[in-house]
């Protein structure tokens, strides 16, 4: 009974806790007014950086947001309020932006460093619970969050306050992405390590045999022989030969496994039997724009390792291989 009664206790509590962070982020739909489409202009039209500060657990929210603006398209930076008042407030700019977190709208610190940033002239945008807070009358633009009920038993640790944050927050400079039209490449180029942008890794960016480089091309009019001497010159090696016809078009592929079966078939004088007898015609390939997580899905579901890449034309481009992907950690190479 007594292992029962706790379960149920800790289950309850934990729910509780998500009831109440799920009604404040709920809350914030009445932030979006005429002052968040302006704070969001405002953001636009900065031809500066987004300095974002808090104070402690609104300091790790104001963190996560300048990350996020920057790498939406938005210059940011964390402006730490304590450190401004010691020299840091140097690095605000005319053309920037401050967006200062603070739900009390009275932490000593933030105000102190807003009276120094007002002084400077930049543009001050304000997190916090009404307009009148201290932090509110000093802004140029409030998002108001309203009554936050905060879901700690005691009602008192920071907690569906800074989740409501972090809700506007991300709707603030997520509204500014779409306005910016930022795209899928732009977010790859920003993320190039990261799982995020290997996602909207395009083909063409993964393959590593490139035509005019190391792309193992030749005719499908030569014979299985003349194939691999005319690319025997190439120093990395592919599992594949991309074949093309007379227009420089794809027309086949042949493969180290297609090698091994006509060379153990036992028939007569293989090297010299045409390449277009032999080889796969027509084969399964990419486009040069598709991303690198379809290649993933299609070697998956098709078990190829290695795929033509082509352009609009049909001509080959390169050719992918699994290990391109292996390397980019998109592929398992335990399968």
């Amino acid at each position: 009974m007594g292992p029962m009664s706790d379960a149920q206790e800790i289950r309850e509590a934990a729910r509780e806790v998500i009831e109440v962070e799920a009604r404040a982020v709920r809350a914030m739909l009445d932030a979006v007014d005429e002052r968040f489409e302006r704070a969001c202009r405002m953001i636009l039209a900065c031809r500066g950086a987004v300095l974002t500060s808090g104070v402690g657990k609104a300091g790790h929210i104001a963190r996560k947001l300048a990350a996020s603006f920057s790498s939406t398209g938005t210059p940011a930076h964390f402006l730490n309020p304590a450190e401004a008042l010691h020299g840091d407030v140097g690095a605000v700019r005319e053309d920037d932006i401050v967006l200062a977190l603070s739900y009390s709208g009275q932490t000593d610190e933030i105000l102190g460093m807003v009276s120094v940033v007002k002084k400077l002239g930049a543009p001050l945008i304000a997190m916090t619970a009404s307009d009148a807070t201290p932090l509110a009358k000093a802004a140029d633009v409030t998002l108001r969050m309203g009554p936050v009920e905060e879901a700690c038993p005691l009602r008192l640790a920071p907690s569906a306050s800074t989740t409501a944050m972090l809700a506007l927050g991300d709707a603030l400079l997520l509204t500014v992405m779409k306005l910016r039209r930022f795209t899928a490449e732009q977010f790859a180029l920003y993320h190039p390590a990261g799982q995020l942008g290997r996602k909207l890794l395009k083909v063409r960016e993964a393959m590593t045999f490139r035509k005019g480089e190391n792309l193992p091309l030749a005719s499908d009019r030569l014979s299985v022989g003349q194939v691999l001497h005319e690319v025997s010159h190439i120093k990395r090696r592919s599992g594949a030969v991309v074949l093309v016809d007379d227009e420089g078009r794809l027309s086949g592929l042949f493969t180290d496994a297609d090698l091994r079966r006509l060379i153990t078939s036992g028939v007569r004088d293989a090297l010299q039997r045409p390449i277009a007898q032999v080889m796969t015609h027509n084969p399964r390939s990419l486009h040069g724009d598709q991303l690198a997580s379809e290649a993933v899905a299609l070697m998956r579901q098709f078990r190829f390792d290695e795929w033509p890449v082509i352009d609009d034309d049909r001509r080959p481009i390169g050719l992918i291989d699994v290990q391109d992907l292996v390397v980019l950690r998109m592929f398992d190479a335990g399968g």
